[in-house]
């Protein structure tokens, strides 16, 4: 079967680029977040025009009422009394108000009675913001799809039959309703009703500017609403990339710094005045830089120590070989050979040490724990040493104080910690000593601890015998028999199942060191 894992992490990658295509730029998409709400607001401007259709509907019906009501007052007047009538309401209700009889004369107009009660404006002569206000209008109104009402045109003949409301009110003797629109685009509406039964008609024509101005000042007062929105918006934005992004430059910087090693005493900023996420951001890279650090320390530590240890039986192995050739005594030349397969043994030791000490921790970080019986894991070990022969006559026993002595870990490390513990015992003691392994259980921990008689770990050693390559030897040991990894790796493997590897103070009955081993209890 193919391996696809390249072409799902290309989709994957694929798809976190389109998932918010605004740039990398933490700023830009927290600006995009909170304008795109503006955005949307800002296209509730379009709705303006249900608003305005709203209003011409209800003008509609309010012209119909008063061209009704006035042809039934005109109905069955006087001449006089018509005239009188179209005039006061025209100048009254800013109308234009046409009376004409049954074959379709005009045979009164309030313009003509009195003086006009409106004029439609000329959009030549009007200024600037006028002309903007109008563009804005015919701009909302193509993006709506709003129909455009035809243009008022004053017909040449006076006739009734040249306005098509006045045409089918005559057929049909229904009051009927027409919108136009002004030179300067505001609506005009027409409502034509019949007067009386003889067959007379009534126009009349208001030019409805007051709509188009109410649309302004709503769309006006919208606008002013979401500029200042808008403007809170983009400060209170940039303040919070600010807050957000300048931080997290500083410590983008501050890492790779790290990362190129160019200021080794650089320090990543901790913002211990930040008590957010950033803050603590801010102190997990700082810590985990300062763990980095030491363990860089540690590793540097670690491979000086190694040339160290390793330059020793390298130089004498070199030398002995170097010496062998122009050596002619038997005894001599055998003594050459013993050293050399002695330094080729301590090379080894030292290899296989610092390969095991140095994977450890990997090792651990990926085992499966198991249920271990400390008190039996030491007997085994003492066991097969003994079997071994290994103890150098030391007498070596295990005490168990209690019978529940079960610990979580990985059982071939558990054992290595007894093995080095038992060989460190008998290194120090003297041949044919006692060595005591005491198993016993206080709250939630299991401890062992391995005591022998040697000559003991002054107060102030008991830190130095668990660093690597500690070079204190026991008394008369020939030299290169221990790498000095033994305790530091066992406190290593310790640590690593939550436990410790201390010194103690000894029993007086033996007077030597005490190593004590503590693991949390099953």
């Amino acid at each position: 079967m193919a391996d696809d894992s390249g072409d799902t992490g290309l989709q994957a990658s694929r798809l976190e680029r389109l998932a918010f295509p605004v740039g990398r730029s933490l700023t830009a998409r927290i600006l995009a977040v909170n304008l795109i709400p503006l955005l949307v607001l800002a296209g509730s401007l379009f709705f303006l025009d249900s608003y305005r259709r709203q209003l011409l509907d209800e003008r509609f019906k309010l012209a119909r009422i008063e061209a009704q009501i006035t042809a039934e007052a005109l109905a069955g007047a006087t001449r006089e009394r018509q005239e009188a009538l179209l005039s006061q309401i025209g100048r009254e209700q800013r109308m234009r108000m046409r009376l004409y009889d049954a074959s379709g004369a005009l045979i009164a107009d309030s313009f003509e009675l009195d003086a006009p009660s409106f004029t439609f404006d000329d959009p030549v002569a009007e200024p600037f913001l006028e002309d903007l206000a109008r563009w804005t209008d015919s701009a909302v109104n193509i993006a709506v799809g709003a129909p455009s009402p035809p243009r008022y045109v004053e017909p040449e003949d006076t006739a009734a039959d040249n306005w098509p409301e006045l045409a089918r009110v005559r057929q049909q003797g229904l009051s009927q309703i027409e919108l136009r629109r002004a030179p300067d685009g505001t609506p005009v509406i027409n409502a034509a009703a019949p007067v009386g039964v003889n067959g007379a008609s009534l126009l009349t024509t208001r030019n409805a500017s007051d709509i188009t101005q109410a649309v302004r000042n709503a769309r006006s007062s919208l606008m002013t609403i979401i500029m200042l929105a808008l403007a809170v918006s983009i400060v209170l934005s940039l303040y919070l990339a600010s807050t957000i992004i300048q931080p997290l430059r500083r410590l983008v910087i501050s890492t790779q710094r790290v990362r190129l090693g160019r200021d080794r005493e650089v320090e990543v900023p901790r913002m211990d005045e930040r008590a957010d996420e950033i803050g603590l951001l801010a102190r997990a890279v700082s810590d985990m830089t300062a763990t980095l650090r030491h363990r860089i320390d540690a590793v540097e530590t670690f491979a000086a120590d190694v040339a160290h240890e390793i330059k020793n039986p390298l130089a004498s192995l070199r030398s002995a070989t170097e010496s062998l050739p122009r050596v002619k005594e038997p005894k001599l030349h055998a003594q050459l050979v013993e050293v050399a397969a002695h330094d080729v043994r301590r090379i080894d030791r030292l290899v296989t040490e610092i390969s095991e000490a140095s994977r450890i921790d990997a090792e651990l970080s990926r085992a499966t724990f198991e249920p271990v019986e400390l008190g039996q894991l030491f007997a085994n070990v003492v066991s097969r040493k003994m079997e071994r022969s290994e103890n150098r006559g030391c007498v070596i026993t295990i005490d168990m104080d209690t019978t529940r002595d079960l610990v979580m870990g990985v059982p071939l490390r558990l054992e290595r910690i007894a093995e080095n513990l038992i060989d460190n015992a008998v290194s120090f003691s003297p041949e044919g000593g006692r060595i005591t392994v005491t198993i016993s259980r206080a709250g939630g921990r299991v401890s062992a601890t391995v005591c022998d008689e040697g000559p003991g770990i002054p107060e102030a050693e008991r830190e130095k015998v668990f660093r690597r390559f500690h070079s204190h030897r026991p008394e008369g040991e020939e030299y290169g028999n221990h790498s000095g990894l033994g305790l530091a790796i066992g406190r290593t493997i310790a640590e690593a199942h939550d436990g410790s590897l201390s010194v103690a103070d000894p029993p007086d009955s033996l007077g030597g060191a005490c190593l004590v081993l503590e693991l949390p209890a099953a």
